[in-house]
């Protein structure tokens, strides 16, 4: 006999059985042999056809597992080919594994442990493809105990059947006995044998369940399914307020709202009815809306559910904003999400939406919050996962001070919104409406950006529209076997573009796409009050083939579009594209008020390096009117979460010359100053890629163990804090700060005019505003140059980083300038900025405390008029250093041995703390 397994998986019900893997014996006993059949052609079919050798990676889950993905006993590593798991190829897509001699001696298992399922992954040689259940997830087959075994074959468990539908019903048995059929314990049929069937018509609705009996040898065992018989669907009107997903008419309950074209019936199952089909929660229908008030919830509690779809298909709210994850919330520690609810496990697959009415609102401080000009912005794009070791929006918070020393005017968030796994930059969106909460509370995601609203920081989020993966229900709605089928409203069944495709790709010509992507930005700027948007390949917002990069006006009248709804909702609100297309296209979006992502990471890497010939070190481009451009809405940047570090480019790759290397940090680092001068101050936004205010050294493709590989590309990187104990790090932290600065505070850096030399290794521009002239100039050669450059204006000129100055009496100047060397000069004296690398100085004003020398090179002096309870030294990652704890009017304490850099000085006075910033030489 054969067994034929339903899978019941990731949220998706099979009314038919599917032949996808089948057993003899029918009933596997873990003492006994058995064959494993696999059809390549059912569950995902990702290896139909395929004409290689096929393993199975395979183990087994036992009474000991701690969960149905806690594999045991695998026979070999996912990359590890044996021939104890190579399948025989029976036909062109069915094959064969034996187990032999029998299942515990091939996996191992001893005799305490009890074997309750064989679980399988079926996989090319080389791991390229494999084949999986419906659903994406693993296949498992039951062992059972030897003797008498009963079990309904058919229909499924929880399948909901139609009114007057005839059902096949049967069930089989490990051995000859006396078989029956109850229907709620009234008797339908029985029979001798190994197996039992019959056809019935259900007449009423509700729940029923089907009991199969098996007798023998004195033996009585049952087996059980539930069936729910559904009614006619309601057709009713929904009321007008009600929005599609999550509603809240009352404190005490919900409403909710599902778009779900072409679809029959919808029921909701979740803790309100304990995961049950009910008659009261079948949902009414509306055109293509199905909606359900559900009343009587506790304010303030939450409540988990999903939909189920014509009976096969189960997916949370696409509109949630939460939703429990079986794979990945279990690794979310409650430091950084406290009190996550927990996943109902047992009751039902895949992820589920949470609802809570009565829910605290967050009170927001800002309201009324302007976004800087364009050209003083400074947007500085960061990774919460990677910006500290706590990867959660509350450290962010904390670590804002640093962002606002480095006078940075705005944030550019990586994907915040749930993505697929926990360990991700996030461009595999999941959920578009649902913070993901791998980064915390979502009311701290809002604090996030009320604190950046407090320090005149605007908040731009990253957006992946583009495209999304098989976790959407966008996507799971309307596909077969992970494939999107023609009827989905929103996806692509391939991508156009044949050269740059990721996941499932969305129609931006569709109507229900544009309506869903003027419902995200919508929600996020109303209900998280970000400022702007940067969207992740905007290239691919087009129906036209091809890679992309030719002019699409189709594509030019899907954003601008889009633009529109935005600014009708937020005239002020920010909308960054990563576009990268032909500049005449970019100029049109450009000039009609779009941002653009200017990738200039191979040309300043290039002079980083110092490398200057056949025009490598170009920085023209990074200029938005070189490229025709009438708006200064080019976000040139250095660097990006996609480029590789400059710091590391120049340490591994960098020129030299006799005493000159830029392969050597320090001097890698003054080139990296030298760059800055040369990137942040040309007129436009600019943006820092995190960490590159410190010379962030750590390749692009870092894998954790340390090697470097493309693999590694999206791997964790170490925040590495430590690095501000490093004086020319810090160096380099300041000269950025100050430039930051000077674009925002001074009308030079919006220039009327200007002109530049970009191209060669002596690079120059000047800048001019109602009379005021700055002039830059830097050697970026490995060798001293003396350059004759000339002024825009005779008269004094000020050398802002040396405070010398220039008095010019003819406009052509030569200059000596060493390797590496740079000069700021300006017609006015510009005030010197006060930057530090962590908080600022706590002085209370009754204590007058003298702190000397400062820079310190060995010995520090500390006293006060009061006494002095403590006095601390910490290094700005917090390490303690230092400390006296002699109470006196006067302290010593030695820095020998400190590395050069700033340090945070903590005194005690009388039980009032006051700080200051020290300097170790």
């Amino acid at each position: 006999m054969k067994r034929l397994f339903s899978l019941l998986l990731a949220g998706l019900i099979f009314t038919n059985l599917l032949a996808q893997v089948t057993t003899d014996p029918e009933f596997p006993v873990a003492g006994e042999t058995v064959k494993i059949i696999f059809d390549a052609t059912q569950g995902t079919a990702g290896l139909q056809d395929y004409s290689g050798d096929i393993y199975a990676h395979t183990g087994v889950i036992t009474d000991q597992s701690t969960s149905g993905s806690d594999w045991k006993y695998v026979i070999a590593d996912w990359n590890v080919n044996t021939d104890k798991a190579k399948l025989t190829r029976i036909s062109t897509n069915i094959y064969e594994l034996e187990i032999t001699p029998d299942i515990a001696s091939f996996y191992g298992v001893p005799p305490s442990e009890k074997i309750e399922q064989m679980a399988f992954v079926f996989r090319s040689a080389d791991g390229s493809r494999e084949g999986k259940a419906s659903g994406g997830t693993d296949i498992f087959v039951d062992v059972y105990e030897p003797g008498l075994v009963v079990e309904i074959t058919q229909p499924a468990d929880n399948q909901i059947l139609q009114k007057s539908q005839a059902v096949n019903i049967s069930a089989s048995s490990s051995i000859e006995a006396d078989l029956k059929l109850y229907l709620n314990e009234s008797l339908i049929a029985e029979n001798t044998g190994n197996t039992i069937s019959t056809n019935y018509t259900f007449t009423e609705g509700g729940s029923n369940w089907l009991i199969a009996e098996a007798s023998a040898a004195g033996t009585t065992l049952r087996d059980s399914v539930s069936v729910f018989v559904r009614e006619e669907v309601i057709t009713e009107t929904k009321p007008s307020s009600y929005k599609t997903g999550i509603n809240y008419p009352l404190d005490n309950s919900a409403a909710l709202v599902l778009w779900a074209p072409q679809k029959e019936f919808v029921y909701v199952l979740g803790d309100f009815n304990n995961w049950e089909v009910g008659e009261n929660f079948q949902m009414k229908k509306d055109g293509d809306y199905f909606w359900l008030d559900i009343p009587n919830l506790e304010k303030g509690k939450e409540y988990a559910f999903q939909y189920l779809i014509d009976g096969k298909l189960k997916i949370a709210d696409p509109y949630a904003e939460k939703v429990l994850d079986p794979w990945n919330d279990s690794f979310i520690s409650d430091a950084t999400y406290p009190n996550l609810k927990a996943y109902p496990e047992g009751k039902t697959d895949g992820i589920v939406a949470v609802l809570q009415p009565g829910q605290d609102e967050y009170q927001w401080e800002i309201n009324d919050f302007q976004t800087p000009a364009k050209e003083k912005m400074v947007i500085y794009e960061l990774l919460i996962r990677d910006f500290t070791e706590e990867h959660t929006y509350t450290s962010v918070i904390e670590k804002l001070d640093y962002l606002e020393d480095l006078r940075v005017n705005v944030l550019e968030l990586m994907p915040v919104n749930e993505f697929e796994g926990n360990n991700s930059w996030g461009y595999n969106p999941s959920f578009y409406f649902a913070p993901d909460k791998y980064y915390g509370l979502k009311n701290e995601l809002k604090r996030l950006i009320d604190e950046c609203h407090k320090r005149g920081i605007a908040v731009v989020i990253d957006m992946v529209l583009n495209h999304s993966y098989g976790q959407s229900p966008f996507a799971q709605m309307y596909m077969d076997n992970w494939t999107i089928t023609e009827d989905n409203p929103w996806y692509n069944i391939s991508s156009p573009n044949s050269t740059y495709s990721w996941g499932y790709d969305f129609n931006h010509e569709s109507q229900a796409t544009q309506e869903l992507v003027d419902s995200v930005n919508s929600f996020w700027i109303s209900e998280y009050k970000v400022d702007g948007f940067r969207f992740d390949f905007t290239k691919g917002f087009t129906q036209k083939t091809g890679d992309g990069w030719a002019y699409d006006a189709s594509r030019i009248a899907i954003l601008k579009r889009m633009a529109d709804q935005i600014w009708a909702r937020d005239p002020d609100n920010l909308i960054i594209l990563e576009h990268l297309t032909d500049n005449s296209e970019e100029k049109e979006l450009a000039n009609y008020g779009l941002m653009l992502w200017g990738n200039m990471n191979n040309n300043y890497g290039e002079a980083a390096m110092g490398f200057n010939e056949s025009s490598k070190s170009d920085l023209s481009w990074a200029v938005y009117t070189n490229r025709g451009w009438s708006q200064p809405n080019l976000v040139t940047y250095m660097e990006s979460h996609d480029e590789e570090r400059l710091a590391y480019r120049c340490l591994n790759y960098g020129n030299s010359d006799a005493n000159y290397d830029t392969k050597t940090l320090s001097v890698a680092l003054d080139r990296l100053e030298l760059s800055s001068l040369f990137f942040l101050p040309l007129p436009g936004p600019k943006m820092i890629w995190q960490f590159g205010e410190r010379g962030y050294d750590l390749s692009i493709n870092r894998c954790e163990n340390g090697t470097i590989s493309n693999d590694c590309r999206t791997a964790p990187k170490p925040p590495y804090w430590n690095y501000l104990d490093n004086s020319d790090r810090t160096d380099l932290f300041e000269v950025m700060a100050k430039l930051n600065e000077l674009k925002q505070k001074y009308e030079e850096f919006s220039p009327e005019s200007y002109s530049y030399s970009l191209s060669n290794a002596i690079k120059w521009y000047s800048l001019s505003n109602n009379g005021n002239h700055v002039l830059a100039v830097g050697n970026f050669d490995v060798k001293l140059n003396t350059p004759t450059i000339s002024f825009p204006q005779n008269g004094k000129w000020y050398e802002f980083f040396t405070s010398d100055s220039l008095n010019i009496t003819s406009t052509n100047r030569t200059l000596i300038l060493q390797p590496g060397e740079y000069r700021l000069y300006s017609t006015r004296k510009f005030a010197e900025p006060h930057i530090t690398t962590d908080v600022d100085d706590i002085q209370s004003p009754e204590y007058q405390l003298n702190v000397y020398p400062n820079p310190v090179q060995s010995t520090l002096f500390v006293s006060a008029e009061k006494w002095i309870d403590q006095v601390e030294i910490y290094s700005l990652t917090g390490k303690l250093m230092s400390r006296n704890t002699a109470r006196s009017k006067e302290k010593q304490l030695s820095v020998e041995g400190f590395s050069p850099g700033i340090y945070l000085l903590r005194v005690i006075l009388d039980g009032e703390l006051v700080s200051r910033k020290i300097v170790v030489q």
